[in-house]
């Protein structure tokens, strides 16, 4: 997609040099100037398409224009994808991706375990938690994909609930939309198989209580704000206000733990909490530089 705008820009300064076209100028070298401006793109792409359909002139150059006017406009592009993809067996594409710098959106749906084959514990699989493979609860801590991607620098970042706190939601996709780059959105997603002892019905308000919490994080890493000799990193959540706890023993595959492993159950769901806490000392440090 880039290469076709590319060489539609080409193209079109190749034309606005030769032409003899007045309109056809303005219309051309407008939209050269304004190439990555989303906010009047379709405005100035317009420009572009009725000037070269009034011209009376013609050749490989107007062709070209006219073939490719659906390129005027930057389209946006995402990709989405599960936690047991992003974290775990499609990690190595998805890495490749960030690192390219290609101005590419990317949303992972984080249910925390491969959903859509029989829950199996993924990467994204937090310490403590029960799974198909860690029946007795998973034994290491969740991969932080998203201090992992923010080390690029250049890839702009999000941690979302939007149970919690929609407009940060809403906020993240936006920006994440306008970054010129990588951007990776992972968006905490209740599911059946976390076993909410209140039922899916109340799935936004289980994404509330995780963040309330303090077992989800909401956080944004923007690039941009590194120019403007600002701390890129902002952290949306305010510190934990309920219990771990409340959280954790309202989900089967928390709560299970006690009945089937007790005698694993303390140690592991006491490693939750230090992971919960240590994460959150973490991103607040972030924040705070």
């Amino acid at each position: 997609m880039q290469q076709q705008r590319s060489r539609l820009a080409e193209n079109a300064r190749a034309l606005a040099a030769e032409t003899a076209d007045g309109e056809l100028k303005l219309a051309l070298e407008a939209w050269l100037e304004g190439f990555d401006d989303d906010k009047n793109a379709r405005e100035l792409a317009d420009a572009v398409i009725a000037a070269v359909g009034n011209t009376s002139e013609s050749g490989e150059l107007v062709d070209y224009i006219k073939e490719n006017e659906e390129h005027l406009v930057r389209k946006s592009m995402w990709m989405y994808g599960g936690d047991g993809w992003a974290y775990d067996i499609g990690y190595g594409g998805l890495d490749h991706v960030l690192a390219s710098g290609v101005d590419v959106n990317i949303l992972v749906v984080d249910t925390e375990v491969y959903s859509n084959t029989g829950g199996q514990a993924s990467k994204a699989t937090p310490v403590g938690a029960v799974a198909q493979f860690a029946a007795s609860g998973k034994k290491t801590a969740k991969k932080d994909l998203g201090m992992l991607a923010a080390e690029y620098g250049n890839v702009y970042v999000a941690s979302i609930a939007l149970g919690a706190n929609p407009a940060q939601a809403i906020t993240a996709i936006r920006e994440a939309e306008e970054h010129r780059g990588p951007s990776i959105i992972i968006a905490y997603a209740p599911c059946i198989n976390h076993g909410i002892v209140k039922g899916m019905a109340y799935s936004q308000a289980e994404a509330k209580l995780a963040v309330e919490s303090g077992y989800w994080f909401l956080f944004r890493y923007k690039p941009e704000l590194k120019a403007e000799g600002k701390n890129p990193f902002i952290l949306d959540s305010k510190a934990p206000v309920k219990p771990l706890e409340d959280f954790l023993m309202g989900e089967v595959r928390y709560a299970a733990l006690r009945r089937t492993f007790p005698e694993q159950a303390e140690a592991l769901l006491d490693a939750a909490k230090a992971d919960s806490a240590a994460r959150y000392q973490k991103y607040l440090a972030l924040s705070q530089r």
